[in-house]
């Protein structure tokens, strides 16, 4: 059986940027065990916004700019980095919650095989839960 890891918008600006919080600062060295201590498969997922965030129907309801492609809160956090370092993994923008093209990635590491899934990240009431919804509707028996 496959395993899969899917560490969701461990992010600059959701850790400690335009939208952390302390309690986001406190799961790091949570996710960065899990990571260094996981057998199988990483994907992670990165929240992508252009310049043009606060004029698309997210910036409207959240006008918070935050995780703009290119800029350091969009990128990984370095306690991340060093724990993904030497481990095959998958990176995967996302332009909304949810990753509609997380589930064929998914499936194609996985191949023939079964496969389980574990997530973790931020934050857990929209992206990750956004995620594991779409994976558990493509996939309902994983």
């Amino acid at each position: 059986m496959a395993k899969i890891l899917v560490v969701v918008d461990m992010q600059n600006d959701f850790i400690d940027g335009a939208l952390g919080t302390p309690e986001a600062v406190k799961i790091v060295p949570y996710v960065k065990e899990v990571i260094e201590g996981f057998d199988g498969k990483v994907f992670f997922t990165r929240d992508t916004h252009f310049e043009n965030y606060m004029d698309t129907a997210e910036g409207k309801k959240l006008p918070v700019k935050h995780c703009i492609k290119g800029t350091p809160g969009w990128e990984l956090d370095a306690a991340i980095v060093r724990a993904l370092e030497g481990k095959p993994y998958t990176p995967v923008e996302k332009l909304t919650f949810g990753s509609v093209t997380l589930p064929e990635l998914i499936r194609k590491a996985a191949g023939e095989e079964d496969f389980t899934v574990t997530l973790l990240g931020l934050c857990t009431d929209i992206c990750v839960v956004s995620n594991a919804v779409v994976l558990q509707s493509k996939y309902p028996e994983a």
